[in-house]
Formats: structure tokens, C-alpha cells, sequence
């Protein structure tokens, strides 16, 4: 049966065009009947009367998906409108609910009612879209229950929607019907069930509607259209809202439309009008004389909060330099909410019968939630996954639901979740799909592929990790020519002999990006069979690689480059104390020795070249931690140091991603997938430029070059630390890295600000990072190793796998932080600890110390709870004094660290100025140690 679907749409050039689409419809589309049907055992609810499928609408799903996970909820139909509509709707809800019918156990099946002649229904005259397409819905549900009665099955047909309409007409139709919440709230026996509902759709109490007329704490939000119209026309400023991490009633709205504006502050509860972090909003520009500076205040939410305050929205105090203003708005509309499921606690009511509580998400730029339960005492100390809801004007917080409980508070495996949940890192088992792309044990190497690869078995090629490394992707080698040369080889894991492009194990790798590393653990982005094994270059085994070889003069002036697929053998796996012990023996000449000898040689006229160059060497905390052997906790924490054998590796790396991103560029000059850095804004640096001129010294940014001179310049014997902290500090200004396709954007944007590089990739690290692997595939067809397959060349797909690479990355990130955050507070919990520190950034109401030994910063409190302090900020000087003392940027102090456990679902680090002496304000020392003098005193 063949019919036709006609309409209207403006092409680019604004001229209408008809079209009409033909639609082949069949009577043989599959209704999913044929296979196992749900029995007395899949029977949960009391609303209808033995077993039964499920058919949800659009609502259900885009609202109460978390309803459909229950592993109670099987036997559903997802009709292909449903499908389609949530698919247009939400990429993240279409996502799940796809996951949902990948698995077996679910029973979830997928009905393509829109090519059936049985189900298809044509758009009436003057029907809207989302009326046809609830019409659709209904008579797949008719058509069901009439194959069910035909094939007298034992099964009933329900059909579940939360739109009052389409519930109306499908009981005018004989149809089964319920609210998702009838249907929940007839399940007997599961009261955590019930506390996944949404709220979206559950309606007021009378007390609740007059209480939402005399309350209002927020000002409406405009309609989208009026939104869209008023961006167009430059009346209002769209971008993403970033909240402060310092004040969670302040934060910045990155712009995205045209304007003279990179970013707009917003301060204060009504002028954030209930948005939340990275939701992409609209923002008018209030008048100059609203302008404001960023609040010189940590500000945490109290525990008990619930009217607006008039003291968030003070005035600021009249500023001298009018240059420190930043441009300040209101959000008056929301364009796309960014709300995602978020981890946290329960802040039970004070009324012992209320279902109404607060949740409390441990992620600090997020609001407190209300929610409703009937398990509060059940999950008074558990860790809990909510969503949001809605928002309302009458309510100072969000509403939402409880998704799932994950553990018990300050259990070390659920805080370990609850970072990787918050960070959004992917870390379910792999798939028998993936496994199922593994190759067979025991592995060999074939006779065609040893005939397709460079021999270098025989060359003295070894490799250097951190202790403890089990995923090896690179090694090296130098040595001598006879022309007086040298040959220098950098040779990487070929992951992408076992990763093919477009089955499943590659689809995972791309969706999770990359490798992320906690303190305690390692979420592989590939397999283990790979990632520890077959693809990490482990000593005296036979291992696939892809080399880059220089020749290379003794001025580390490149002479030749050569990229091939080859198969080495790793004489060593060393670490780096390794590595620098066999570089320092003098007593050692062998060919290992002198390898690594030739290479630090190499790697210092390397490194010197990139300093010319303009390359920036900055500095961060690094640390490392001891753990228990048994158990795995904190015993100790330490400052990484670096040596001669991290640079060495470090120039290599460097070397070879810049050479093969040349030359993939070279050959696939609109795809090829790089790395950019891009330059930060002049402004960035303010926080080093007054840091710096506060100790005399002047901070030239306005090229990477004379900003390292500046901080090589930037040093002074009686300060040791100071250089390190005011790298550290440059560190922070600078924007993030990303990865870009090559098409996307001029070459004269392709910079690396930070290596001083014109064109840069990564390339070395193929085990833990897929912008590797798609490198790896780009260099050999350029190298024509391997044919170039289509997905290299589409240009939009390169960009959207890059998108979400630069997420993936920037979540690892934050989750390693995260996790060294929660294995400190482990290792201080029952201690007492004093350490010397240096002040980083002095606030109104605290300064942020860094403790060097540790590696350690924290915030250390100048004002008790009611908010009296012996200090006095100077605002011009960012200087806190009493009486005699005087703290001001990279002071030494020294402070008390401990762990404040007065609240268990919210332990934290409590740190205590000791010294210098400030008379009823600090702690007393517990250690003997000399007084200490603050350094610039």
C-alpha cells in the first residue's frame, strides 16, 4: 500500500518548496506477539488483572524513564512514533530508553506502527502534530488488544500517559489507560518504586496554589518564541551559565551570541531566576551603573535556608577602578535546560510525618532539591541519585525524585560511585559485543602481517612509566648513525590493528573517550585483554607498534622523518627513578644506558628550542598517594617530583605529535583530527598580573614568549616557592585545550598557545585516549599503510566525536580531582596535622592556602559562623589585616588539618590558621617548631 505525505518548507534562500514523500505501508510488520509474553510472575500492579504489556507515550518517557529502569517494569511496546518523537526531543532520554531495548531482560520491544497498514493514521485537517501523533499511539494500543483477542492470549494491553487529553480519548475509545502515577501506585510491596515518580506531573494542593499566589520568589521567564526574537535582535545575550565554585549566588553567563560581551556576571537569587549550572539561558544587560565585580566572598549554602535573604543582593561597595566592573545581567529566559541526574544526600524535615524533604547534591554549584519520600529513615544516611523536575516560581529550590540509593555515606566504593556518576565517566562492564571483538588467546602474529610491518625487534627500544604502569603505550630509542647522526624512534601501541572502525568495541572506545584515572582504580576505555595486555608494550614480548623515526643532528635539528607499522620488542619496561638511576650510573655503557643518555641529550636541545619558541613551562599539584595494600585506603600523600626521565619521555611525546600532525593535516586537510590551545584573553591573567606586582615584579602577556620570560624573571632567593606558585596561578588562567577537526576552522586558529606549536595532535597514547586511535587512522592512510575508509572524511562527524572527546576529557579530569579530594579526606579523618603553606588568594571571608609537601590547597576561614572576624580586607590590596598581622598572596602560614565530621554526610577538610599569631583567633600549636615569619615581612 503506498501513500503519500505532503508539505511546505522554507529552503535556505527563503523560497517555499513542496514536497511530497511517499510511504510504502505493510501488513507484515512484526508485532513482537511471537515471542515470550508476560506471565503471573511479571504481574506487579493491582490496576488491572493479570499479566500485561506496557505502551507509554512521548510524556512517559521523556518524564518518568526512570520509572521504565526499574528492574520491575518489563514488557513494554515502544511504538516508532514514541521512538521518533523522543528522538527529536531529548538525544539523552532517546539514548536510555535505546539501552532499555538492547536488553534482553527488559523484554522492551520496538513496533513500527508508522509503515503498518493495520496503525497508520494520516494528520487530519487543522490536527496539530502532537495530537496526530497521540492518535497514532491510540490505535496501535486498539490494534494490540484486538491481535491479543484474535490469538486469545492471556495478556492484557495498557496503555500509560500523563496527558490528560489523550487519557480522555483513549478511555472513549475502550482503552486500557492510566497515569503513570496510578500505575506506580499500584504496585503493592515497593514504597522506592514510588520515589521515582516525577513531579512534572503531579498536581497542586489548594493550600499549595494559594500559597504559590501570595509567594513568588522569581521573576516569570519570557517564551522561548519571545526569547528567540529578542536574541535576533540583540535585545538579550544567549550563552551557557557557569556557577561560581566560590559562591553558588553568583556566576557567569559565557556569551554565544554576537556581542561585545565574552561573559555576563550574574549575582543574586532573583537575578539567577532558578537556573542551574550549564544550562544555556537568556540574559539582559543591566545599565552601567549596575555593574558589578565578582563577590570577594566563599559563600556555602546553611543547612536551613528557605526564604530569600536581602542580604544576597546587596549593593557592591563604590569601587575606585571602574576597569574591574564586569558586565552584569538577569536571566529572563531559559533556552535548553542542561539537568542531569545529580548525587548527594537527604536533609530529613523536622516533621516527623512529612514525606517533603530536602536534598542536598554533593556537587556544591548545584541548588538543594526537594523531594518526597516515605523511606526518610531508610535513606537518613545513604547516598542518593535525584532529578529534577520543574522549577517553579513559588519555590526557592527545585523540585524532584529519587532515582536509586547507591550506598552508605563515607563508604569508600559508594563515594567512589558518587564521583563517577557526578563526572559522568561511563563505567558499566563491557558488552558481550565488545568482548565478542577480542581477538582468540593464545594471540600470534600472523606471517602476512610480520610481512606488512618494519622488523625492529633487534633495536634496543625500551620504555618509561610511572611505577606500577600496566598500560603501556609508548617506547623509545637513540642511537649513533654512522654519518654522526642520530636515529630517534618513538614507537606507540598500534591499538588500531585490534580496534576496527565501526564495530562495537570501537563504538564503546568513542563513547567513552577516554581512560579515567582515580586514585584506587582505572576505568579502561578499552578491554583489559588490550589495555594491560596485547597492546601495552611490556618487556621482552612481541608487540605491534606505529614508529616515528628522526634522524636528527646534535643540535636536535630534524633532518628526516619517517612514520611505518612495525613490530618491536621492549628490552625494558622502566620506570622513571628507573630510567634516571641507569641515565646517572657512570659505570653503565650499555646499549640501554646510552639510549637514554643520547635521548635526555636530545630532549634538552628540544626543550630549549620550544622555550625560544615561546613554549610556556607551568606547574600543578600533583600527587601522589600510598595505599594500603590489603585495603586499599590512604596511608600517606606526597608531591610528585619530577626528573630528567619525565622531561625526556614529556619532549619525545611532544615531538611526535607534532610531526604526525603535519602530517595527517598534509594529506586530510578538512578532517584530520588535532589539538588546539587556544589563546587566552589578556584579561585572564589579571589574577597573576596583581599577584605579581604585588612582590614588584611586571607580568608581559602579550605573547607566550615575554609572558616566559616574565615568570623565569619573576623569582627571588628569599622565596623560594613563590616562582612555583605564581606558575601555578598562570596555570589557572589559561583556557582549555580542545579537540577540533581540521576543516572547522582557519589554520591560523590551529595554535597551541601553551607548547608554541603552529599544528599539534596527540597521537602517543592510544590505549587511554581516542582522538589517538582516529590519529592512528588518519596517519596510516596518509601513509598508506591502510585504506582511508568514508567516516575519516566526513568533516561533521570528526567534529561531533571531538565534542564529545573534549567533554570526556574534561570530566576525567575533574574525576581524578575528585578522587584525590575523598582519598585527603580519608587519609586526615581521626588526625590532626600541621603543615607549612603559602597563601594563593587572599578573600573577603578566607584565604586559599597551598600546603607544597602534600600538594594540597584549602580554604581557611577568617570569620566564625555568625560572621565576625578580627580581620579587615583591603579590597585594593587583597590583603587581610589584625592588630599587627598582615596576610597578603604568598605569605608562608601554618595551618592545623583535620576533618570535620560533626555532620557525617558532610565531612569535609577543617583547616586552622596557626601561625602567624593572631590574639583569640587561632588554634595553638601542637607541634614544636620555630615561630614563623611570614615572607614577605
Amino acid at each position: 500500500m503506498l501513500t503519500n505525505a505532503e508539505f511546505y518548507r522554507v529552503s535556505k534562500r527563503g523560497h517555499l518548496v513542496k514536497v511530497i514523500r511517499e510511504r510504502y505501508l505493510r501488513d507484515d510488520i512484526e508485532t513482537g506477539l511471537d515471542q515470550p509474553l508476560p506471565d503471573e510472575a511479571s504481574k506487579i500492579s493491582k490496576i488491572v488483572n493479570g499479566p500485561h504489556f506496557l505502551i507509554p507515550d512521548t510524556n512517559v518517557l521523556l518524564h518518568q524513564m526512570d520509572i521504565l529502569e526499574d528492574e520491575r517494569v518489563k514488557f513494554c511496546i515502544i511504538t516508532q512514533t514514541v521512538l521518533e518523537e523522543v528522538r527529536g526531543r531529548s538525544i539523552t532520554v532517546y539514548k536510555r530508553i535505546r539501552d532499555l531495548i538492547r536488553n534482553k531482560s527488559k523484554a522492551f520491544f520496538v513496533y513500527i506502527n508508522e509503515f503498518s497498514s493495520f496503525t497508520y493514521v494520516e494528520r487530519l485537517p487543522g490536527e496539530s502534530v502532537n495530537d496526530r501523533n497521540d492518535r497514532a499511539i491510540r490505535k496501535a494500543a486498539i490494534y494490540y488488544h484486538q491481535l491479543i483477542k484474535e490469538k486469545r492470549l492471556p495478556v492484557h494491553v495498557l496503555l500509560l500517559t500523563d496527558d490528560r487529553k489523550n487519557l480522555e480519548l483513549a478511555t472513549s475509545d475502550g482503552i486500557l489507560a492510566f497515569t503513570t502515577r496510578e500505575y506506580v501506585n499500584s504496585i503493592e510491596g515497593c514504597p522506592e518504586i514510588k520515589d521515582k515518580l516525577s513531579l512534572h506531573d503531579q498536581p497542586s494542593s489548594l493550600d499549595e496554589i494559594l500559597n504559590e499566589k501570595n509567594r513568588v520568589c522569581f521573576p516569570e521567564h519570557l517564551p522561548l518564541s519571545e526569547v528567540q526574537r529578542r536574541v535576533k535582535t540583540g535585545a538579550l545575550l544567549q550563552g551557557k551559565f557557569q556557577t561560581s565554585r566560590d559562591n553558588y549566588l553568583e556566576g557567569v553567563v559565557m556569551v554565544q551570541s554576537e556581542s561585545k560581551y565574552d561573559q555576563v556576571l550574574v549575582h543574586g537569587y532573583r537575578n539567577l531566576n532558578r537556573v542551574v549550572h550549564e544550562d544555556i539561558v537568556a540574559i539582559e544587560v543591566l545599565p552601567k551603573s549596575q555593574w558589578r565585580k565578582p563577590s570577594n566572598m566563599i559563600v556555602t549554602e546553611t543547612e536551613e535556608e528557605d526564604e530569600l535573604t536581602e542580604v544576597i543582593d546587596e549593593p557592591t561597595a563604590p569601587l575606585m577602578d571602574e576597569s574591574d566592573l564586569l558586565p552584569t545581567g538577569r536571566i529572563v529566559g531559559i533556552i535548553k535546560r542542561s539537568w542531569r541526574m545529580y548525587c548527594g544526600v537527604m536533609q530529613k524535615s523536622s516533621l516527623s510525618e512529612s514525606v517533603k524533604h530536602i536534598f542536598v547534591p554533593s556537587e556544591r554549584r548545584i541548588p538543594k532539591i526537594r523531594i518526597e519520600t516515605r523511606q526518610a529513615a531508610a535513606l537518613a544516611n545513604q547516598r542518593i541519585v535525584v532529578a529534577i523536575d520543574a522549577w517553579p516560581r513559588s519555590s526557592l529550590y527545585p523540585q524532584g525524585h529519587i532515582v536509586r540509593a547507591l550506598g552508605d555515606v563515607a563508604d569508600k566504593a559508594t563515594e567512589n560511585e558518587v564521583i563517577l556518576l557526578e563526572h559522568e565517566i561511563p563505567h558499566h562492564e563491557f558488552s558481550q559485543a565488545v568482548l565478542d571483538c577480542l581477538p582468540k588467546l593464545p594471540w600470534t602474529i600472523s606471517p602476512e602481517e610480520l610481512a606488512r610491518r618494519e622488523d625492529l625487534r633487534h633495536v634496543d627500544i625500551c620504555s618509561v612509566d610511572p611505577p606500577g604502569c600496566t598500560d603501556i603505550d609508548d617506547a623509545l630509542h637513540c642511537k649513533r648513525l654512522p654519518n654522526g647522526n642520530f636515529e630517534s624512534g618513538v614507537h606507540i601501541a598500534d591499538v588500531t590493528h585490534f580496534v576496527q572502525p565501526g564495530l562495537a568495541m570501537d563504538k564503546e572506545a568513542s563513547e567513552r573517550g577516554t581512560t579515567v584515572y582515580l586514585v584506587d582504580r582505572r576505568i579502561d576505555m578499552l578491554p583489559e585483554l588490550l589495555s594491560s595486555n596485547l597492546c601495552s608494550l611490556r618487556e621482552n614480548e612481541d608487540r605491534f607498534a606505529f614508529s616515528v623515526i628522526w634522524e636528527m643532528d646534535d643540535d636536535a635539528n630534524v633532518i628526516t622523518t619517517r612514520f611505518c607499522k612495525s613490530i618491536i620488542r621492549s628490552k625494558a619496561s622502566l620506570t622513571y627513578g628507573q630510567a634516571q638511576m641507569m641515565m646517572d650510573d657512570a659505570a653503565r655503557s650499555d646499549a640501554l644506558a646510552v639510549s637514554l643518555r643520547n635521548l635526555n641529550y636530545l630532549a634538552k636541545k628540544l626543550k630549549l628550542k620550544r622555550a625560544e619558541n615561546g613554549a610556556l613551562t607551568l606547574a600543578s599539584a600533583q600527587v601522589r598517594f600510598e595505599l594500603d595494600s590489603e585495603t586499599h585506603d590512604p596511608i600517606d600523600v606526597q608531591n610528585k617530583e619530577l626528573g630528567e626521565s619525565n622531561y625526556l619521555v614529556e619532549e619525545f611525546m611532544l615531538l611526535a605529535n607534532v610531526s604526525v600532525a603535519a602530517k595527517i593535516h598534509e594529506h586530510f586537510p578538512e578532517s584530520a583530527c588535532l589539538r588546539r590551545h587556544p589563546t587566552p584573553a589578556p584579561s585572564n591573567f589579571d589574577p597573576v598580573i596583581k599577584a605579581a606586582k604585588s612582590m614588584g615584579f611586571d607580568i608581559d602577556v602579550s605573547t607566550s614568549r615575554l609572558l616566559a620570560q616574565s615568570l623565569d624573571a619573576a623569582d627571588t632567593p628569599a622565596m623560594p616557592y613563590f616562582n612555583t606558585l605564581l606558575r601555578i596561578l598562570t596555570t589557572r588562567c589559561m583556557t582549555q585545550a580542545v579537540y577540533f577537526c581540521g576543516g572547522t576552522i582557519p589554520y591560523a586558529e590551529f595554535k597551541h598557545y601553551g607548547l608554541a606549536a603552529p599544528i599539534y595532535t596527540h597521537f602517543t597514547s592510544p590505549i587511554r585516549r581516542y582522538a589517538d586511535v582516529m590519529v592512528h587512522r588518519f596517519l596510516a592512510a596518509a601513509v598508506y599503510h591502510e585504506e582511508i575508509y568514508p567516516a575519516l572524511l566526513d568533516k561533521k562527524l570528526i567534529q561531533s566525536v571531538c565534542q564529545n572527546l573534549n567533554h570526556r576529557h574534561r570530566m576525567g579530569q575533574y574525576a581524578g580531582r575528585a578522587s584525590v579530594k575523598l582519598h585527603t579526606i580519608l587519609l586526615f579523618r581521626g588526625k590532626e596535622v600541621e603543615e607549612e603553606a603559602y597563601i594563593m588568594f587572599v578573600k573577603k571571608n578566607a584565604i586559599q592556602a597551598m600546603v607544597p609537601r602534600i600538594g594540597l590547597e584549602g580554604t581557611v576561614f577568617v570569620e566564625d559562623k555568625k560572621g565576625r572576624s578580627p580581620f579587615v580586607f583591603n579590597e585594593e590590596e587583597f590583603t587581610l589585616t589584625a592588630g599587627d598581622v598582615k596576610l597578603r598572596s604568598f605569605d608562608r602560614v601554618r595551618i592545623r588539618i583535620a576533618v570535620d565530621s560533626s555532620n557525617q554526610q558532610h565531612q569535609k577538610l577543617d583547616i586552622k590558621l596557626v601561625e602567624p599569631k593572631v590574639p583569640g583567633w587561632n588554634v595553638d600549636s601542637q607541634v614544636p617548631a620555630k615561630k614563623l615569619k611570614t615572607d614577605s615581612a
